[in-house]
């Protein structure tokens, strides 16, 4: 019988067998053979070769692997690295110059052996990844499909009694055969269901205290619980939503079928001074049972010991008695014992989640406050790892890179063990274009099921930006499986189509992140730059004031000051900029806009090149450390031209187009630029490129700086525009 925690064996086709250089697997038998002689192998190594077998010529990613074979949860990489090591050793294959298993460093393995044409033969298809491992989607890579077995002669149709007398009685042991198999495949299926049972959704915790900014504090130990229980062998935890993804409406039933999983655990907390009180219930979605349910009345320093317990009955429920007591769940949910310092903690976990451009500064600062009350904060740190991370990577804010990596580093340090770290790095290297680290990084998140999701959009990210646009969509699609109701992962894919050139795929993919996710004014902001983009000027305003309407963002109101300054109505731009700046004065792109405006109103000049200034610093230091950002190369070269670098700005120019990224975004900052420089012809060249690569006309024709170079029109008429509207 298979161990509990062993991932599931997959159903074995009759007769599967592979054949290469004089080497035999026979999958049925178990057994592996060179020109007659038998291989011994132990039967993980075995396993290991079947499933490179089964994706022959396609790279299979180290967590594939440790998912199909051992289950993945509780063996560390190195274990698969000696498994391969033995492999390489049975075959006589060279780790430098191979001949079967090739190694991409840092990702994982792939079968490159020549396979014996008719080498697989099976009598039906082979099963996909999806009956592999536990909880996780299919492998990206396809899958050999072996040739159909040939039905056999039954011979002539009239032959004798005794030819049908025999051919009853192979009839009868043909049924007893096929019932023995059903029998040993439903038990199989038997295990696979139990083991499948061991999967959970931690719904975020509300509060009941009188004070709902308390919020934070119960959303804060659901996500620590959600972790916590992420990293207990034989469970199966649904990827973390947030409060506006989850229909509380539903009951545990249809919300079990929604998410995916078997049980839910829910807490309601109320903190009164120095007491709380937790009522926590685990539910069966079955049919809506409660498994388990207590209500906690206890001192608020006793908050730890009191997570550790429910997370204990939760999991014992699941799974039976903990292997180690539960001492892994203790220590992961003791992270500090000083209160003061766990609170502002919860607080900056809280603002991180909330994924507001501009809530990541306060999490810094809680972050920052959780390690002066206890400096041996391993938790925080990382906490401060990420914020900063996100405000290069969101903001473009080139001082936050270095701030980023110090604060990563440090947490390493403090704990190397933090899969949340590696996230963090992951993002930091892919946005300075070293796409090899960030792999590496986002490869190692993935080893945490709690971090596997985001991990997953991290690889699909990094593969779509060196144009592996198949990788990035495999990625995409396992990170999906995991977490289908995640709107964040739709918005990932629809930011990469719109890099792509994939306007109207990356409005729908927008479009089911905020349906996903109706109260992200991030998400509504996004929208809306789509639809401006795409000149739907109408859907770009409701999108960007609903935005506002859920919670005024820096990018909502940049965005709809751009919609007032391509309706000449420069004096709204402004104000509406200048909010923007008061929300995150870090971006530079806000700056550079509310430079132009300053500078179509009038009357502005020493304002508006004091804004071109600040956005021209802010843009150089970020293109210091992301030089292959083509737009934002671009911008700067907007920003020196409009305070009369003009060798600089041409230098940007070249530098820009010759990336060849965001071609439509490029063209048209670089027409602006020239026009500024009064390259006239130029800039109409780059006018006709940013229209043939999807440029909506009203953001050429509503731009003063260009209006005055299209046919038919002149400064003068620019002018008398400019005049009339203000």
């Amino acid at each position: 019988m298979r161990p509990e925690n062993d991932p599931p064996t997959a159903p074995v086709a009759i007769g599967e067998r592979y054949r290469f250089d004089g080497v035999v697997v026979d999958v049925a038998a178990h057994t592996l053979e060179r020109d007659g002689q038998p291989l011994a192998v132990e039967p993980k190594v075995f396993a290991a070769l079947l499933v490179l077998l089964r994706h022959a010529g396609e790279l299979v990613p180290h967590d594939e692997l440790l998912d199909a074979v051992w289950g993945h949860r509780h063996i560390t990489p190195g274990v698969l690295t000696r498994a391969i090591a033995q492999l390489r050793d049975v075959l006589g294959d060279d780790a430098h110059h191979p001949r079967y298993i090739h190694t991409q460093h840092a990702v994982g393995y792939r079968f490159i052996g020549e396979l014996v044409p008719g080498a697989v033969d099976a009598a039906e298809g082979e099963p996909s990844l999806e009956s592999q491992p536990p909880g996780e989607a299919a492998s990206p890579t396809a899958m050999h499909q072996p040739a159909p077995a040939t039905t056999p002669d039954h011979g002539h149709p009239h032959r004798g009694a005794a030819w049908r007398w025999l051919w009853s009685g192979a009839a009868v042991l043909v049924v007893l055969l096929v019932v023995a198999v059903w029998l040993d495949h439903r038990a199989a299926h038997t295990q696979v269901a139990r083991h499948a049972e061991a999967s959970i959704a931690v719904l975020p915790f509300t509060t009941l205290s009188d004070d709902q900014k308390d919020s934070y504090y119960a959303e804060g130990l659901s996500t620590e619980m959600h972790s916590a229980l992420s990293e207990v062998p034989g469970i199966k935890v649904a990827a973390w939503l947030p409060p506006q993804a989850i229909d509380r409406r539903l009951d545990m039933r249809a919300l079990g079928s929604k998410l995916g999983v078997a049980a839910v655990l829910d807490a309601t907390i109320r903190r009164d001074g120095s007491r709380i009180r937790i009522s926590a219930r685990l539910s069966n979605t079955a049919d809506g049972t409660t498994l388990w349910a207590h209500t906690y009345e206890r001192d608020s320093k006793e908050i730890f010991d009191t997570q550790s317990e429910i997370a204990n009955e939760v999991a014992s429920t699941l799974v039976g008695v903990l292997p180690d007591g539960g001492g892994a769940l203790r220590k992961r949910l003791t992270p500090t014992r000083n209160l003061a310092a766990y609170d502002s903690y919860l607080q900056g976990i809280y603002q991180l989640l909330s994924d507001g451009e501009d809530e990541s500064a306060g999490a810094t600062e809680s972050f920052r406050k959780a390690l002066t009350q206890d400096p041996q904060f391993a938790r925080a740190q990382a906490g401060i790892c990420r914020a900063e991370a996100s405000n290069f990577i969101n903001r473009h804010d080139g001082e936050a890179f270095d701030r980023a990596k110090a604060a990563c580093e440090r947490a390493s340090t403090m704990d190397p063990s933090m899969s949340e770290v590696m996230l963090a790095l992951g993002d930091l290297y892919d946005a300075k274009g070293e796409w090899g680290n960030a792999i590496g990084y986002f490869t190692q998140a993935a080893s945490d099921p709690a971090r596997r999701v985001a991990a997953y959009v991290g690889i699909a990210v990094v593969q779509s930006e060196q144009g592996h646009a198949q990788q990035a969509t495999d990625y995409f699609n396992r990170a999906l499986a995991l977490n289908p109701r995640d709107g964040r992962i739709h918005a990932q894919i629809g930011y990469q189509q719109y890099l792509a050139g994939k306007l109207p795929q990356a409005i729908a993919s927008f479009r089911k992140a905020v349906e996903l996710l109706p109260d992200d004014a991030d998400l509504w902001s996004s929208l809306g730059g789509l639809y401006l983009t795409a000149g739907q000027l109408a859907d770009g305003e409701r999108a960007l004031q609903r935005s506002v309407a859920i919670r005024p963002t820096a990018g909502a109101l940049s965005n709809l000051g751009e919609v007032e300054y391509l309706s000449g109505r420069y004096s709204a731009a402004v104000e509406l900029l200048r909010r923007a700046l008061r929300i995150d004065a870090t971006d530079h792109v806000a700056w550079g806009n509310l430079g132009q405006a300053l500078q179509a109103m009038g009357g502005n000049e020493t304002e508006a090149t004091n804004a071109f200034r600040e956005a021209a610093e802010r843009a150089q230091r970020y293109v210091d450390i992301k030089s292959d950002d083509a737009k934002a190369l671009a911008e700067l070269g907007w920003y020196r031209a409009n305070l009369g670098q003009r060798d600089v700005a041409r230098q940007l120019i070249a530098h820009s187009e010759a990336l060849g990224g965001e071609p439509a975004e490029v063209a048209m900052n670089n027409a602006q630029s020239l026009a500024r420089l009064g390259e006239t012809d130029e800039a109409r060249k780059r006018i006709v490129a940013a229209r043939s690569a999807g440029i909506a006309d009203y953001r050429i024709s509503g731009n003063p700086v260009l209006r005055g170079i299209l046919p038919g029109t002149g400064a003068s008429e620019r002018t008398g525009e400019q005049g009339k509207t203000e």
